[in-house]
């Protein structure tokens, strides 16, 4: 499946209005906030139709997945948006997110808790919350996708340290750009360490990169620690690939279109998540050219002071 769906669900007391684009969706929030409703309504208008009370709108079908035998149900569920209620047991382990991987569904999931196994963005973390006599759903971390905190006041922020979400080409590349300046520039070797390296960083100014399509599972424990520590800047671009795409260096027809609604391209059976598919384009686009791209060794060229300028460019608000 690929594409965003607006879905519309309502009966005579409540309304829910919201639109999903990619193949993993998080609703998170308190109890009490209509989030299990929400989930409920999903499967009376799948179970009774129209004799539930219930009016649902949205291009694909919406099922609900649930209960010991989820797997042997969800092989029989196909291009169809899945809901699925945080009480279930199944949801963070590996077995489910394995079945999520090469499914050609999407899945909108309620959760509290963060779900490390599965590599979802924080722009698809939504609360709940009431608009009028409607529910509406509304983005939880939507702000956190671009440099934040003191680029607000319009100071430019020079970081002390800066913690890099990978090993391979992003690390060097930020890496390479860092040798003549007073900051360091440190590997965090995934993101499920990156709060662990700034639990243990002294510095001030810590600048943190993230590839924001599979972060959303760190954002909670992270902002936590944002809320604590004075300093901390999050920059959580789709990934390091996405930000090349978008630097202007790259000449492909149709980029332009590809990165302004990448949900129309992004098959969600081929790509668990969107940085996988930046990182396919990437590769695709300069095979055979001076800018070809690897993911485990960043070509040097990247580093040349015309091209690196036009991709640090994209981070606003930061003294490289």
């Amino acid at each position: 499946m690929k594409g965003s769906y607006d879905i519309v669900v309502s009966n005579a007391k409540v309304r829910y209005a919201f639109t999903i684009r990619r193949n993993i969706t998080i609703v998170k929030g308190d109890s009490a906030t209509g989030k299990t409703t929400l989930v409920e309504m999903i499967r009376e208008h799948y179970e009774s139709g129209a004799g539930s009370g219930i009016e649902l709108n949205c291009a694909k079908t919406c099922r609900v997945l649930a209960g010991r035998d989820w797997h042997i149900l969800l092989r029989e569920m196909h291009d169809s948006i899945i809901f699925i209620d945080e009480d279930n047991e199944f949801l963070p382990t590996d077995e489910f997110a394995g079945a999520v991987r090469g499914s050609d569904n999407y899945y909108v999931i309620v959760t509290r808790e963060g779900l490390p196994n599965l590599p979802y963005s924080i722009e698809e973390i939504y609360g709940i919350r009431e608009s009028g006599k409607y529910a509406s759903i509304q983005r939880v971390y939507h702000e956190f996708y671009h440099i934040y905190g003191n680029t607000r006041t319009g100071k430019t922020v020079c970081p002390e340290k800066v913690i890099v979400e990978d090993s391979n080409s992003g690390y060097e590349f930020f890496k390479g750009i860092s040798t003549t300046k007073a900051h360091t520039v440190i590997s965090a070797d995934g993101k499920s360490n990156i709060f662990a390296e700034i639990m243990k960083s002294q510095e001030q100014n810590i600048l943190v990169i993230a590839d924001g399509a599979a972060f959303g599972a760190e954002m909670d424990r992270v902002m936590k620690l944002t809320g604590r520590r004075k300093g901390i800047i999050l920059y959580l671009p789709e990934s390091f690939e996405w930000l090349i795409l978008r630097s202007g260096i790259v000449a492909e027809r149709n980029l332009e279109e590809v990165l302004t609604d990448p949900e129309d391209f992004i098959e969600s059976s081929e790509y668990f998540s969107w940085e996988r598919f930046f990182t396919k384009l990437l590769i695709a686009v300069t095979k055979d050219t001076y800018l070809r791209y690897s993911k485990r060794k960043l070509n040097e060229v990247y580093l040349h002071e015309t091209i690196a300028s036009k991709i640090v460019r994209q981070i606003r608000g930061i003294e490289w």
